[in-house]
């Protein structure tokens, strides 16, 4: 679970792994923008050529004013100066050019007293083309709209006009686009999130419904699976409630498959719970017989242990019979006969147990110095003990060394652990341990007379599958970790309030 979410986690960086309103309201934004950007560059275009063929009728109006004056020339140079002309406007530049040199001009200043050029300014006006269209040059009082014209007497005659004018008009039309557009986006991007939000609230239904479904025990068991997509999400008619009704059918489909299931695996434990059951007197009637035939008749050796095989054989298949039973009981749910028990004298109990019938295993154990106290049923937990204890007697060598114990975890659950350092697990059997009727005596057996013994003594392959249900029944589970030379088994139940 944890690689699938870290596989599909989303990042910023990868749109792909967006959820799709996310997509969405980024699409419609990111449209806008451009639409926005456009609008504003066409308008800017627009208005910088409107504002430049105005500032151009100007600028000729301002030329034929300075080449008519209309009133005597001031100041100290003869020859008329073109500032002297009626009409122009504060900012106005006006030069005559003669012989290749500025014979006379100057800036009209806000007082409307003259300002002389610059060498800077003169060697501007000097390079200008005469009779050329309008160009835009830097001088030392601002940018300015310039036109050389040349008169009738030889003369060039320039006039300019400021394009402070213009550039303001241009910076605000910007900045006012910039901040209708701004507060236009937001505005959009705002409704737009509560629509795109409102518009697939459907879907989130939907995938709410299939995160339900995939968090319930579908397995084993009885399964009710009762969640649907609602009537208002499940109208074929639309895009959305196509896929919920389609859900709806496969959910019903599911329940139909589960439901058959679960009659069929009722039949079979109920068989396999009558025929246990069944099975128990005659087995038990030729447990007796042999018992009876080894005391009162006289066999031959062969005779002897032909009588032997068969004991040994019906009390196998005893233990195998009640196995089934147990598990079949389990199965149903029966309730447990729940007690407060000590698991340290429990371990304890079954250890010593153990040591009796593998004296040539290394037995230890690892106990807390305070009891630990479950509430439980105290028969079934030492089931569970002596299966995994019996467990790591059969299939490990003699000199193993065996180690349960009894402790607390962080949060309060009891813990259970019984390890070996036997070979270990096959890694691809792990996962199937706990599986009823699963084996892998190969790998976890010993050597000559210990192989010998653990294949004459045999396993049902029902022992651990027993320990998991006993346990879950509790309210706890089990865990196994494995590799060679050292096997645990964890046990987590809950401990007494």
């Amino acid at each position: 679970m944890a690689t699938s979410e870290a596989t599909y986690a989303r990042s910023w960086l990868r749109p792909a792994t967006w959820h799709l309103r996310t997509r969405l309201i980024a699409l419609a934004m990111a449209l806008l923008i451009a639409i926005c950007g456009a609008v504003g560059i066409v308008s800017y275009a627009s208005m910088d050529a409107f504002l430049t063929r105005q500032l151009d009728d100007q600028l000729s109006q301002a030329a034929n004013l300075a080449d008519n004056p209309g009133r005597p020339p001031f100041g100290g140079f003869n020859g008329r100066d073109p500032l002297d002309a009626r009409g122009q406007r504060i900012g106005t530049v006006n030069a005559s050019i003669r012989n290749g040199q500025v014979s006379s001009g100057g800036f009209l200043a806000s007082d409307t007293t003259r300002q002389p050029l610059s060498t800077e300014d003169k060697e501007t006006l000097l390079a200008l083309d005469a009779n050329s269209r309008p160009v835009d040059r830097s001088m030392s009082s601002g940018d300015y709209r310039l036109i050389a014209v040349q008169t009738n007497s030889g003369d060039v005659l320039v006039t300019g006009l400021p394009l402070a004018t213009k550039e303001s008009t241009l910076r605000s039309l910007v900045w006012t686009f910039v901040f209708v557009s701004l507060g236009g986006l937001l505005l959009i991007g705002l409704v737009g999130t509560v629509l795109i939000r409102r518009t697939m609230k459907p879907l989130e239904q939907l995938s709410e419904v299939a995160t339900r479904v995939s968090e319930l025990p579908l397995d084993a068991g009885e399964v009710a699976l009762a969640v649907r997509v609602p009537p208002s999400n499940s109208n074929p008619g639309t895009e959305v409630g196509s896929v919920g009704h389609a859900l709806n059918l496969m959910l019903d489909n599911v329940a139909s498959a589960l439901e058959a299931r679960q009659k069929s695996e009722t039949k079979v434990r109920q068989f396999v719970a009558d025929a246990s059951h069944e099975l128990r007197t005659p087995l038990t009637a030729i447990r007796g017989y042999t018992e009876l035939m080894r005391m009162t008749e006289d066999f031959t050796p062969d005779g002897q242990k032909s009588l032997a095989r068969v004991q040994s054989q019906s009390e196998r298949m005893t233990a195998l019979v009640e196995d089934l039973l147990l598990l079949a009981r389990l199965d149903e749910g029966q309730p447990l006969k729940l007690a407060e028990v000590d698991l340290t004298q429990l371990v304890v109990e079954s250890v010593s147990d153990e040591k009796v019938m593998a004296p040539s295993h290394t037995w230890r154990l690892d106990l807390p110095a305070e009891p630990v106290l479950v509430n439980g049923d105290g028969a079934q937990l030492r089931q569970v003990l002596m299966n995994l204890l019996s467990n790591a007697r059969k299939h490990t060598p003699a000199g193993t060394t065996v180690v349960a114990g009894v402790g607390t975890a962080p949060d309060g659950a009891a813990v259970v652990t019984v390890t070996d350092d036997g070979g270990g697990i096959p890694a691809d059997f792990v996962d199937h341990v706990f599986s009823r009727f699963a084996r892998a005596d190969a790998a976890r057996k010993g050597s000559g007379d210990q192989a010998g013994a653990a294949v004459a003594e045999g396993t049902s392959g029902l022992g651990l599958s027993i320990v998991q249900s006993i346990v879950e029944a509790h309210g706890g589970r089990v865990t196994v970790t494995s590799r060679p030379g050292k096997t645990e088994f964890a046990l987590r139940l809950p401990t007494v309030a």
